[in-house]
């Protein structure tokens, strides 16, 4: 897949660790501003759908910066650790997803709005983040307690019925942001599965990928569709 010109690994500052943070850039065509968007990429790290994810964006005309969480120590030595900062609801990870946003609202080419999204476990970072955004996409995210969504920003969210680890997880998203009154777009797929939205089936290791196709894990192009028709949908909304 050949990049639009604009789309770019960039170093972002980053106090958390350290001089910078890689990410990945993805700018509109045109002159802008536009508004921004925070990407939050899957556990298998900043690859090829994160990149393919973050160029969609900005075709639709979101500036998205989507920052390599595993930057300094790798996928080995960082997915640990991330992933118990998600739990946990604190950490390096929260850190510099947050300094992500600030780089982006600090550019001259953004509008001064900044969404996120997040695919796995990124959908995961995408809710427990949506008190500091205008808006959140979560697809196929773990869904935090409840009280952590109290304050959240409007939600759009797009899960697969036959995802076996997110078992009625579009209903316990749906329930909450009801309770809160919360703006929302919450839809699960009936032939859909876990990572539907992903173009490309190379991002895991090769030893995980017999196994993600024994569970149904792979990409469906049509719910993959509608999913980002909604979420257009919904940023439009919320932040232009």
């Amino acid at each position: 897949m050949q990049r639009p010109e604009r789309s770019r690994l960039a170093p972002v500052p980053m106090t958390a660790l350290g001089e910078h943070l890689n990410g990945y850039l993805a700018v509109p065509e045109g002159d802008g501003p536009w508004p921004g968007v925070v990407l939050v990429h899957e556990v298998w790290g900043l690859g090829e759908n994160a990149r393919r994810h973050s160029d969609h964006l900005a075709e639709l005309g979101y500036l998205t910066i989507a920052p390599d969480l595993y930057t300094e120590g790798g996928r080995r030595l960082c997915t640990r650790q991330t992933m118990a900062e998600l739990q946990a609801g604190s950490g390096v990870a929260f850190t510099n997803l947050a300094a992500a946003r600030q780089w982006l609202l600090a550019r001259p080419d953004c509008t001064g709005k900044a969404g996120i999204i997040g695919f796995c476990m990124g959908g995961g970072f995408a809710l427990m983040m949506a008190d500091t955004f205008d808006v959140s996409s979560v697809n196929y995210g773990r869904v935090p307690d409840e009280q952590r969504l109290a304050n959240a920003c409007p939600v759009v969210g797009s899960y697969g019925r036959r995802d076996p680890s997110l078992q009625g997880a579009a209903e316990t998203l749906a329930t909450a942001l009801t309770r809160y009154g919360i703006d929302y777009d919450i839809k699960e797929y009936p032939g859909a599965s876990h990572a539907f939205m992903n173009e490309v089936t190379t991002d895991p290791p090769w030893y995980m990928r017999p196994l993600l196709r024994v569970v149904g894990i792979r990409p469906d192009p049509s719910a993959s569709t509608d999913a980002w028709m909604r979420i257009d949908g919904f940023f439009s909304r919320h932040l232009r």
